[in-house]
């Protein structure tokens, strides 16, 4: 009789693990094709881009202006105004961003309102759609604070009441400042608390405790920041529309008064405005690519710099 129940036991146990084996090979099946279709997703995008692309891409497509009313020539202006808006704009938003985090995380007591309504602002405004930070920017930096600074300092001559490269690229450190703040303090909690006790037992004041363990063992957290900012900057258009993107310029801005082209508001003009959309595509495929180009190689110096402090730190 035993037998009997035990040879059941074992069938009805058997039965259970050889469905639970097949649930967890079909989850991992699933797992997998996912992770194949996006890269495939990737690839495919990546190969379009490539493919399209490669008639018009080379040095003199980098280093030219546009001529014939966009349809020919090169995107050198675009190229270099992206530049100087990304620059302008991580040098706005890291420090600023990591300042905050820094006081959320080491000043903040775990209890404090005040703190609890910087991370919901903060929240908030990473849902808040891009081309809203645009309204934002030309109606306070540009009709406020740029209108302001030409009553006072200029006697109303027009200079920083208008679009330009120093208002779109702090709208765009705004629209970035969520990222920046949310990684940087998540990679200062990793941080031990251990470590801060034992620096402040040794007699170190709050401050050298940040400035000597803290932040050289987060520094990839902020460099993760930055690259993120970089990317998201790099590629938005709606914020620029209002704050200083310009359709064509015949020169490049020299200072940050000046309107700039950018390389995605040159894709989106190229695409939509066009008196010949069929005619630039080539262009409007290259452009992209650079774009892509131009983004990764930022993202490459990031990685550099923080491997280098790595490395220095350890």
């Amino acid at each position: 009789m035993d037998k009997v129940i035990n040879e059941s036991e074992n069938h009805f146990f058997s039965g259970k693990k050889s469905t639970s084996e097949i649930k967890g090979k079909i989850f991992i099946g699933i797992t997998q094709l996912a992770v194949i279709l996006i890269i495939a997703i990737l690839f495919i995008i990546l190969g379009i881009i490539i493919y399209q692309g490669r008639t018009k891409f080379s040095w003199e497509f980098i280093s030219t202006f546009p001529t014939n009313g966009m349809t020919e020539g090169g995107i050198f202006p675009a190229l270099i105004g992206t530049f100087i808006l990304v620059i302008v704009m991580s040098i706005a938003a890291v420090p600023f961003g990591t300042i905050t985090a820094l006081y959320l995380t080491e000043y903040a007591s775990e209890n404090s309102k005040f703190a609890a309504a910087v991370r919901f602002s903060v929240r908030t405004l990473a849902v808040v759609p891009s081309i809203i930070f645009g309204l934002f920017g030309l109606g306070f930096f540009i009709q406020f604070l740029g209108a302001g600074a030409d009553t006072v300092f200029n006697d109303g001559q027009l200079r920083w009441g208008q679009p330009n490269i120093l208002w779109a690229s702090l709208t765009m450190s705004l629209l970035t400042l969520p990222v920046i703040i949310v990684s940087v303090e998540e990679s200062l909690k990793t941080i031990p608390r251990e470590l801060r006790e034992a620096s402040l037992a040794l007699g170190a004041t709050k401050w050298q405790t940040i400035k000597k363990v803290v932040l050289p063992g987060s520094v990839s957290g902020i460099m993760t920041g930055t690259i993120l900012a970089v990317s998201r900057g790099a590629g938005e258009v709606a914020p620029i529309l209002f704050t200083g993107a310009a359709y064509y310029l015949a020169t490049l801005p020299g200072s940050l008064s000046d309107q700039f082209m950018n390389l995605g508001y040159h894709v989106y003009i190229m695409s939509t405005q066009s008196s010949d959309v069929e005619k630039t595509m080539p262009i409007q495929f290259a452009t992209t690519l650079v774009l892509l180009i131009l983004t990764l190689s930022l993202n490459v110096v990031a990685v550099i710099i923080r491997s280098r402090i790595r490395r220095k730190a350890k």
